[in-house]
């Protein structure tokens, strides 16, 4: 079976990826497949730096802001959902493009992780996020270590839904996540890659690029976007969103706007450093220094290598 060529782009936030994604479709006649874990979500446009229809210049894009935020949602449908979008749009002789920066989004596609089908229990989990408000997540991160420490190794002590979902699938199945993916990635993967990373070769440029998107977040109106979900019941993906959790103590009077501002520069700041660290682990990456003086010559060796 003939594999369809799959470009990915992959980096920290705001490294340029929906902008380069767009050039490379426009070039390429392409169409772009959203990897992102919170620009699913409607409403939520300004906190997640969801493109506007101006910056994707006519570009058809998939998998975003179609879910409401009470809604949950999963890496397993992600990738459904994602390898559907890419059989379509290499079906009709258009390149499909990958981009986004939440990394299990883009390592479940193009590793071809299969997902066990079985939506768990909610008993159990209600009971482990019970848990995680009365103890910390930390114990529970601690408890998941026991039983499958490779998990949790590379789990966030406050990515309480991930680490609930991994108890709850050990507790549900008896099966670690671990162990689930060693049996996952029997199946080759069915796509060619070209795999893009962006990074800056002087990370304090990526953190004033991330400053200033924060300061034109405020301009286009992240507080009253933050007020509009402030107490609405939003799903247990939905609540991570960095932009709102952050302000959240100065909706409540509890800290200066600019304090909480600061906050959320400094955790997005982190966020883009977790994120690199995980993209560092993928050795199949092809990384461009998207800062170096010279941009265009930059863009004409990233499309020459999508290219070949």
């Amino acid at each position: 079976m003939d594999r369809i060529k799959l470009i990915v782009i992959a980096g920290p936030t705001a490294s340029g990826k929906t902008a380069l994604a767009v050039r490379l479709a426009q070039a390429l006649h392409g169409e772009v497949v959203s990897a992102d874990s919170m620009q699913i979500y409607k409403g939520m446009d300004i906190a997640t730096a969801k493109p506007t229809a101006a910056e994707m210049d006519g570009i058809p894009h998939y998998l975003l802001d179609f879910l409401n935020p009470s809604e949950s949602f999963s890496v397993a449908r992600y990738a459904k959902l994602a390898r559907e979008a890419i059989r379509e749009i290499a079906s009709r002789g258009k390149q499909p493009i990958l981009a986004g920066g939440t990394g299990l989004y883009l390592n479940a596609v193009t590793q071809n992780i299969q997902f066990l089908d079985q939506s768990g229990d909610p008993q159990v989990r209600d009971r482990l996020f019970r848990e995680a408000g009365q103890e910390g997540s930390g114990a529970l991160l601690a408890r998941l270590q026991r039983v499958d420490p490779q998990t949790a190794g590379r789990l966030h002590p406050n990515d309480v839904t991930r680490i609930v979902r991994a108890l709850e699938l050990y507790e549900t199945t008896g099966q670690t996540i671990t162990a689930q993916n060693e049996r996952s990635r029997l199946a080759p993967p069915p796509y060619e890659l070209r795999y893009i990373g962006l990074y800056f070769a002087d990370r304090q440029k990526l953190y004033d690029r991330i400053n200033r998107r924060v300061d034109e977040m405020l301009a286009r109106g992240l507080v009253e976007e933050a007020r509009r979900f402030y107490g609405d019941r939003m799903g247990n993906t939905a609540v991570q969103a960095i932009g709102y959790k952050e302000l959240t103590p100065y909706l409540e009077g509890k800290c200066t706007l600019e304090d909480a501002v600061e906050k959320l520069k400094r955790e997005t700041r982190r966020y883009a450093k977790r994120q690199m660290t995980w993209f560092r682990r993928l050795g199949e990456i092809r990384w461009f220094a998207v800062d170096e003086e010279d941009g265009k010559q930059v863009y004409l060796d990233i499309l020459s290598y999508a290219k070949s």
